[in-house]
């Protein structure tokens, strides 16, 4: 079930376990300004999660785009800074009568990922695609719970596993 989250998987006996686990890092969290009324919930959400998980208020560095479309950019500037070990993106796409909801989408969906992959810092993605705004508000702390500090939770966790897990050079 994709809105439940992540869950809890028994390693079989035998084998080594690295998990994530990150209360010591500098975050930064990326919003988009369009749909303020639900971005600022998820915003909410994302900052209260990395305090619960020992992030102090200084250390969380809130950065502010005009909307999705620019989330990749900013997200992969502050990756590539190299003073923060995790990146939150966060925002919000409703979806209108015109083919502009799937490219808008599509691409800062792509971009996110891609600032992650080439940086080697995770980002968290909490960008919600939706049909409607109820849709929306249902995932920004309503009945889904909050996607923002679920994509902040994933940013801290990743943060954490790639911190312990061994770096190498190719063969």
């Amino acid at each position: 079930m994709s809105d439940a989250g992540p869950g809890t998987l028994a390693v079989p006996d035998g084998c080594h376990t690295v998990e994530g686990r990150a209360s010591d890092q500098d975050v930064a969290v990326v919003a988009s300004r369009y749909n303020s009324d639900v971005v600022q919930r998820l915003l909410d959400g994302a900052v209260a999660r990395l305090k619960e998980r020992g992030i102090a208020a200084d250390r969380i560095t809130v950065v502010l785009v005009p909307g999705a479309w620019e989330l990749p950019l900013a997200c992969r500037r502050l990756a590539e800074a190299g003073s923060h070990q995790a990146v939150v993106a966060l925002g919000c796409v409703i979806r209108g009568g015109t083919p502009h909801f799937e490219y808008v989408c599509s691409e800062a969906s792509r971009g996110v990922i891609q600032a992650a992959l080439d940086t080697g810092v995770p980002v968290g993605f909490g960008l919600l695609t939706c049909d409607t705004v109820e849709q929306a508000l249902d995932r920004a702390g309503g009945a889904s719970g909050n996607k923002g500090a679920d994509a902040a939770d994933a940013a801290l966790e990743m943060a954490g596993l790639l911190r312990a897990l061994p770096r190498g050079s190719r063969r």
